[in-house]
């Protein structure tokens, strides 16, 4: 995938430090094809992007079912919920003829979207006494003359 960053550092390549076609290759790892099709792009190019075609693909009819298997699991404690190994055998059984690995990612994007993302929150004003926050660093101070490190810590309360 072409990136904004690479395509500058060609351009620079060729046109202010006056590089040859090859050399730029050397140092990019590019191929000397792609390099001069991209020093032939207009001056501002739109940033290109990779199009997939969608096309439905062997777990899309199981879809329903894993989503409402997922939807169950999440409402269990977590010992009690199914495995994603679980759910790929009951899914076989039902006929799946794909890899593990397309139903491992489709559970991980499910969880992102819907499933098991916590929303939390932390209160930014803490009664006296309730919490504090402690860090240290080292710090350089010049005591009679003389440069010193000095390793210092610090607590609020």
């Amino acid at each position: 995938m072409i990136t904004m960053k690479m395509l500058g550092k060609v351009r620079r390549m060729y046109l202010r430090d006056k590089l040859s076609l090859h050399e730029i290759a050397k140092r990019t790892g590019l191929s000397r094809n792609t390099i001069r099709k991209w020093l032939r792009m207009p001056e501002e190019p739109a940033p290109p992007t990779y199009q997939r075609a969608a096309s439905a693909g062997k777990l899309s009819t199981f879809y329903a079912t894993l989503e409402q298997a997922l939807q169950a699991d999440s409402h269990r404690p977590k010992p009690d919920r199914r495995t994603a190994r679980a759910l790929f055998t009951q899914i076989k059984a039902e006929g799946y003829q794909g890899g593990y690995s397309q139903l491992t990612a489709f559970i991980r994007d499910w969880r992102g979207r819907k499933g098991s993302a916590l929303h939390a929150f932390v209160p930014l004003q803490f009664a006296l006494g309730e919490a504090f926050q402690f860090d240290w660093s080292e710090e350089g101070l010049v005591i009679g003359g003389l440069y010193r490190r000095m390793q210092v810590a610090h607590l609020k309360l």
